[in-house]
């Protein structure tokens, strides 16, 4: 197989479910604390302080019932009363006052906890979007062209949330969790081994509801996800689309598909709903009935003096006190399985969504900067040596002979480019041509480097391209697209972009240059007028005037038009056409263009078809020859040339 599709694995990675805990995910997770170790040691603190005072919670009934309401005080713990008064109404109110400090001291160390955890957690999850924001910027585009855009955003958004619930509530929480679970059972077979054992005896039922649970749950979590995922790739799509689906009246097939997608995750968050509302109940019902145990053969006992068919002496007789902290400690035993059963959801979300945004964190870019890159002369030069290119993703095998010279064309790959060879001097005015899918917009893709092209070489200033630094090649260029694209902000940092050794002297006269200027200053605020999304608030041909203004800022060696005009009124080309002329000159500059009238004037056209560059020339040798080119002007222009009135040509400097 000589290439490969490009694969869409968004389906396989939002259905990876994960595991409850990957010690390879957790370490890799617990690096991003590094930095916040300080909180994360008081928080550690201040949940062991606070199991230790949950657990000592029941004590204290206890010793006020025994030592003061029926004086049956157990030998183990006679030394409390050393602490205590002899008066029966004083010591209650101590133990009363001991218990009320222990519990608002229980409180103030979980507001002290919970702040710092989720303040961890925010800078956790600060550090963590902008680390991934920062490699999707890095990547290559032709991973964008394999990865939906929605689906990227999940990664930013639903699965970063997901880590944060489990740094802010899940992981601390266990650790308590576990800490008053271990604490409870030590104090409970040390008041009574036996009666424990009792309340015990619920454990391998609450086990097992716990593991079906799970399972469900575990099956619907998924679901959603994968759900949320479909929702934000079909919202992405479908609002960014939203002039195209009103224009075909498509409302209302739109809103059936997104009634499926949406469909699909309210039923997955029934399913889990439902596992919820039987599973609370039933560990209620358990821990219940656990409770019942422990009054019916404790409340013997306390009657009896002595635990049934055991001999007190082996055991010692269970008190009411004793009863009583039983029961608490009965009913704080079953709440952390609860909350660990939901920590376990939490948990495995958490290592799903680790695995989902470590993948992407590990997909390196195809296209990087050598480690040792070359500089050019600054001539602003372009040469093509033998390029072949295909958008496919090839494999080794077929690459290694691409790379020896042993490569056999048997038609498996679409080649985008074949054997393209021309060379563009500096600052010489070259237009492409070709019908649709020719490779025009290709050959400029491939002078920035987004794509790494298979045989051949391509020289921006007299250095292969692989061996520049991406930076300093992609700053030699400025591009104005067919569809503009602006982002929000204003219309300064439009035509700015970031950079800050533009000043705001040459963003107006670069607008006066492209003739764009007196509109600006028309509206209230100028150039500090609000852009909203796309610049959805400024027409096509406005927006286009601010993408050429954008493009002279940016003082470029290598200018590329790609249709630049297009797309643009009759008032707007002549805006343009006027501003063109000093925009090329003393820069390379390449255009891309289907109107001939644009290019009559080019120094040199080349002119593309089906992947081959098939003629060069100016546009009188062009026509002379009687090929491809001519047959391009026949179609455009006989008519008007016989009327006479062919459009003027674009006021480009002459040879």
């Amino acid at each position: 197989m000589a290439a490969s599709a490009p694969s869409t694995p968004q389906q396989q990675d939002e259905d990876v479910v994960g595991k409850a805990y990957d010690h390879r995910l957790m370490r890799r997770l617990l690096t991003y604390l590094r930095p916040f170790r300080l909180q994360v040691a008081l928080s550690l603190i201040a949940i062991a302080l606070k199991a230790f005072a949950d657990v000592m919670g029941p004590f204290l009934p206890m010793i006020a019932v025994d030592l003061y309401m029926t004086h049956s005080l157990q030998a183990d713990h006679a030394w409390v009363a050393r602490y205590l008064s002899a008066n029966a109404v004083t010591g209650i109110s101590e133990v009363a006052a001991i218990y009320l400090g222990s519990l608002l001291f229980s409180y103030l160390l979980e507001f002290f906890q919970t702040y710092l955890m989720q303040w961890t957690g925010q800078k956790v999850m600060y550090d963590l979007r902008s680390q991934i924001f920062r490699h999707l910027q890095q990547m290559h585009v032709a991973f964008f062209d394999r990865n939906p855009a929605g689906r990227l955003v999940t990664r930013v958004t639903s699965d970063v949330d997901a880590l944060n619930e489990m740094f802010t509530s899940g992981v601390v929480s266990i650790f308590e969790d576990v800490l008053v679970l271990a604490g409870i059972v030590l104090v409970m077979l040390r008041m009574s081994w036996w009666l424990a054992l009792i309340a015990f005896a619920v454990l391998p039922f609450i086990l097992l509801v716990t593991n079906i649970f799970r399972k469900h749950v575990r099956e619907s979590y998924r679901r959603i996800r994968v759900a949320i995922a479909r929702i934000n790739s079909f919202l992405q799509e479908h609002v960014s689309g939203m002039s195209v689906v009103q224009l075909f009246n498509r409302e209302q097939r739109a809103y059936k598909d997104f009634e499926v997608v949406n469909r699909q995750h309210m039923d997955a968050f029934k399913d889990a709903i439902l596992a919820y509302a039987i599973y609370y109940p039933v560990i209620e019902l358990l821990s219940s009935i656990a409770i019942a145990l422990v009054v019916w053969f404790g409340g013997r006992s306390v009657l009896l003096h002595a635990p049934p068919n055991i001999s007190p002496a082996v055991t010692g007789a269970v008190t009411l006190g004793v009863l009583v902290a039983f029961i608490q400690y009965a009913q704080r035993f079953f709440r952390p399985i609860q909350d660990l059963s939901e920590k376990y959801n939490i948990l495995q979300a958490a290592m799903a969504a680790s695995e989902r945004i470590f993948k992407l964190l590990d997909t390196p870019s195809e296209i990087v900067s050598p480690a040792s890159p070359s500089k050019g002369d600054d001539s602003g030069s372009i040469e093509f040596r033998n390029v072949w290119f295909t958008y496919q993703r090839l494999d080794a095998a077929t690459q290694t002979q691409i790379e020896h010279g042993t490569f056999v064309d048997d038609g498996s790959i679409e080649w985008i480019l074949r054997d393209v060879s021309f060379s563009i001097a500096p600052d010489e005015v070259a237009a492409i041509v070709g019908h649709t899918g020719a490779g025009k917009t290709t050959l400029t893709n491939l002078m920035m480097r987004f794509y790494d092209i298979q045989p051949g070489s391509i020289l921006i200033d007299g250095v292969d391209v692989r061996a520049c630094d991406l930076n300093t090649l992609r700053k030699r260029f400025a591009v104005v697209l067919q569809d503009p694209f602006l982002f929000t902000g204003t219309i300064a940092s439009n035509i700015r972009l970031g950079s800050d050794t533009i000043t705001q002297q040459q963003i107006e006269q670069t607008a006066d240059e492209v003739n764009v200027g007196d509109f600006i200053r028309s509206l209230p605020r100028a150039f500090d007028e609000p852009v909203r999304e796309r610049g959805n608030t400024l027409s096509t041909g406005q927006k286009q005037l601010i993408s050429f203004a954008r493009a002279l800022a940016a003082n470029p060696r290598i200018l590329i038009l790609d249709e630049a005009t297009s797309s643009v009124d009759t008032d707007t080309e002549t805006r343009i056409r006027s501003a063109l002329r000093r925009m090329v000159t003393g820069r390379t500059s390449v255009i891309i263009a289907h109107r001939l009238s644009t290019i009559q004037q080019a120094d040199r056209i080349l002119v593309m078809h089906k992947g081959q560059l098939r003629e060069t020339g100016t546009h009188q040798e062009l026509l002379a020859q009687r090929g491809l080119y001519w047959k391009l002007y026949q179609l455009q222009y006989k008519d008007q040339e016989l009327a006479g009135i062919v459009p003027e040509a674009v006021g480009l400097p002459t040879s």
